[in-house]
């Protein structure tokens, strides 16, 4: 089997303003995680954006003769998995911190996943990034079958009354792009935007407060640019389950340090840790540029920490 080398995807940067001019579409912004599927003649892998392998997490995927008239392709989107109508970040990381496919058996059934497809980077053993992201998206649609867990995204030339609508109906937000755009691989820049209802960041855990026998509180941070870990606020509500924090609250004693990593903050009724744990919330605005306004956690995600760093130092 040859070893696949994955790539890191093009990636969207943030916007106030949306574009509405002829050549951008707007597509939803799913609240999922973003993946990449590798497949040839002999061999098929998936890996996630920060290039860890995938494929045990989604076997839903690992038949692209189901969903694919061509073996040889390389797609990327985002798969995301739904709770009460409306796609959940939480949902899908229960799927992807699956180690045991056959011990899990039962949270794949209960847990479905559906793998939306946005661009195609290589078909028949040939990369057309360079190609123009209209190019490509006609291609990816006479190569795609759609089934239950794969679909193609869809285009809408209406950018600012998706926008709404997505608000509308709890979504995460919108992604507009640049029909013209080619994708630069491990690249960031205007020609794809993004919009969300809610601001998100994945942040540091760097200590916690413990009532009782049960963590209720984690205290976040992030990296500036002296490479110190700055504290941006703590957060004890959101999306965990009683078993979750029970888990978390065994798991971190590992991780148990002496003194607070943080450059700003300490406190007597803290456990400090390692700056290892990572973990995603939603937050309504930065207060003064260095804290968090009503964080919520939505599930704790493997993040590369040293990525985890102030976007506007």
């Amino acid at each position: 089997m040859t070893k696949i080398k994955p790539i890191k995807p093009f990636e969207p940067i943030v916007t106030e303003i949306i574009p509405n001019d002829d050549n951008w579409i707007g597509q939803v912004k799913w609240d999922g995680t973003r993946i990449l599927v590798y497949s040839s003649d002999n061999n098929i892998q998936i890996f996630n954006r920060n290039l860890n392998e995938r494929s045990k997490q989604y076997p839903e995927l690992m038949t692209p003769q189901v969903y694919s008239n061509t073996k040889n392709f390389i797609i990327d989107g985002e798969v995301i998995a739904f709770k009460d109508g409306v796609p959940s970040f939480y949902e899908v990381m229960k799927r992807d911190k699956i180690k045991n496919i056959e011990k899990n058996k039962e949270l794949i059934e209960i847990t479905p996943i559906v793998y939306m497809v946005f661009d195609l980077l290589s078909i028949n053993n040939k990369w057309i990034t360079t190609l123009p992201l209209i190019e490509r998206q006609k291609i990816l649609k006479e190569m795609i079958i759609p089934n239950s867990h794969i679909q193609v995204v869809e285009n809408f030339s209406d950018t600012e009354a998706l926008f709404d609508a997505c608000i509308e109906n709890d979504l995460e937000g919108a992604v507009f792009k640049d029909l013209n755009s080619t994708y630069i691989i491990n690249g960031k820049d205007n020609r794809w935007l993004k919009k969300k209802k809610n601001q998100d960041i994945v942040a540091i855990v760097g200590g916690v407060t413990i009532k009782g026998s049960l963590v209720k509180s984690l205290h976040l941070g992030l990296y500036n640019e002296k490479k110190q870990l700055v504290y941006i606020g703590s957060v004890g509500t959101g999306k965990l389950t009683k078993e979750d924090w029970q888990q978390f609250t065994v798991a971190i004693n590992s991780f148990i340090q002496v003194n607070s990593p943080f450059e700003n903050f300490a406190s007597k009724d803290s456990v400090w840790l390692e700056p290892i744990i990572t973990v995603k919330v939603h937050f309504l605005e930065w207060i003064n540029g260095k804290k968090l306004r009503h964080p919520v956690i939505e599930a704790f995600v493997s993040i590369n920490p040293e990525e985890c760093k102030f976007i506007f130092d």
